[in-house]
C-alpha cells in the first residue's frame, strides 16, 4: 500500500527517505502531512527547543563503562548505562 518516498529537507536541502514503514506509522497517529525536515534537522530542532539539554558524564555502577545522564550524579545514588538500565527493568 505505501511505497518508499524521497523528500526534500526544508532545512538542509538534502534527500532524506520517508519509508513505507514509516508513512504506515504516521497514517496510524492520524498525521496527514509528511514530514519537511530530515531526521538530522528534526533532531537539531527539538534540542534547541529543549535549550540545548545538558549531558552529564558517570560511571556505570553495574559494568564500570561511561554513562551520559541527563541529571547531576550523585556520590550516594548508583547512575547505569543505558544497556544495564534496560536489563534492570527486564528483570524487575
Amino acid at each position: 500500500m505505501y511505497e518508499d518516498k524521497t523528500l526534500v529537507c526544508k532545512d538542509c536541502g538534502n534527500e532524506f527517505v520517508f519509508t513505507a514503514g514509516e508513512q504506515e506509522f504516521h497514517a496510524s497517529k492520524g498525521f496527514v502531512n509528511e514530514p519537511l525536515r530530515c531526521k538530522d534537522c528534526r533532531d537539531a530542532r527539538k534540542g534547541a527547543a529543549r535549550g540545548g539539554r545538558q549531558l552529564y558524564t558517570a560511571v556505570c555502577a553495574a559494568c564500570g563503562g561511561e554513562a551520559k545522564v541527563p541529571f547531576q550524579p550523585k556520590e550516594d545514588r548508583p547512575v547505569y548505562c543505558s544497556e544495564c538500565f534496560a536489563k534492570m527493568k527486564e528483570e524487575a
